[in-house]
């Protein structure tokens, strides 16, 4: 298939109401469809929630995530994507046989799943175990990676996945409005959210603001350039337990341009087509091929053990 279209989409979504957010998932799904999406893309953990796992011990965290592909919210999103005739990407938490717990991201169609990810750079939760292997996979004859949130700020993460032969990186996230030790980042007021249609200015200037998209283009158009390929951005708005999140879910093209891009202060989403001549002519496709490992190979497998990411949700 020569193009490919796609959604990305934001929506606020309820803490451990996977029912809710399932039937956010099916509405906004079947819309998506109606106006001729193939893929939609939801935020991580979109069928879970995800900031309020920070709260919760072993226990409560097994009890809220599944197995995968057995488990009901998998059935599910078959059943949404079969009713709909889309591909449906969508985050939960994740149990294994063995009690191990993991952040996940998965693409259902209706013949079943096409693909899990397990995040490789977990933090929200100490219970939560890194993944360990990358993600590409086939969808409508197009390859297609995953990496989840802070996987993307790892560069090497991208690459390996670009080198793979990933020609699409589906980013799920649930990201900033949140403190950080750069200029300009930190919390963005709840009460400018509730009371956003009577002032949407005071809000919007916060969302674009350093806290929120200034900060996300310094980087996300830089992935995709570097790398050549088409990365779907997908993030929450809204409350997510107790913090604001700005969405600005979009599509940015090999060549770094935001092709599409959710900017209502609202459950919203966007679509973009791609096209395979763009992944060629972009100058990452060269950089790529220029590359000389030979220089640096050993360098970038020397060993590291990785630093833990610190929890930086709580508010102080």
């Amino acid at each position: 298939m020569e193009k490919l279209r796609i959604a990305t989409v934001q929506f606020e979504n309820r803490s451990g109401d996977k029912l809710y957010n399932l039937n956010m998932i099916d509405e906004i799904a079947g819309k998506a469809a109606r106006e001729g999406a193939q893929a939609v893309a939801f935020h991580e953990c979109s069928i879970t929630g995800y900031t309020f796992a920070r709260h919760l011990d072993r226990e409560q965290l097994t009890d809220i995530a599944e197995f995968i592909p057995d488990g009901p919210s998998i059935k599910r999103l078959q059943e949404i994507a079969a009713k709909h005739g889309v591909a449906v990407l969508a985050g939960l938490f994740e149990k294994d046989a063995e009690g191990n717990l993991f952040k996940a991201y998965v693409c259902v169609d209706k013949t079943g799943l096409l693909a899990k990810f397990r995040k490789l750079h977990p933090f929200i939760n100490p219970y939560l175990t890194p993944g360990s292997e990358y993600c590409v996979f086939d969808l409508y004859g197009w390859k297609c990676g995953i990496l989840i949130c802070y996987d993307n700020n790892v560069v090497e993460n991208v690459r390996a996945t670009r080198l793979l032969g990933a020609e699409v990186l589906f980013m799920p996230h649930v990201t900033m409005c949140t403190p950080s030790t750069r200029p300009g980042a930190g919390f963005v007021d709840p009460a400018l959210w509730h009371d956003r249609e009577n002032d949407p200015t005071s809000l919007r200037l916060e969302f674009d603001g350093m806290k929120g998209r200034a900060w996300l283009m310094k980087w996300l158009p830089a992935r995709a350039y570097d790398n050549a390929m088409y990365c779907v951005f997908s993030n929450p708005i809204g409350m997510d337990d107790d913090q604001l999140k700005n969405g600005c879910s979009m599509i940015v093209d090999p060549f770094g341009d935001v092709l599409a891009e959710c900017r209502k202060l609202d459950n919203d989403y966007v679509m973009a087509t791609l096209t395979r001549e763009k992944l060629t002519q972009a100058g990452g496709y060269r950089y790529i091929r220029a590359r000389r490992p030979d220089l640096y190979g050993s360098i970038i497998a020397q060993p590291h053990q990785p630093e833990q990411k610190v929890v930086w949700m709580d508010k102080k």
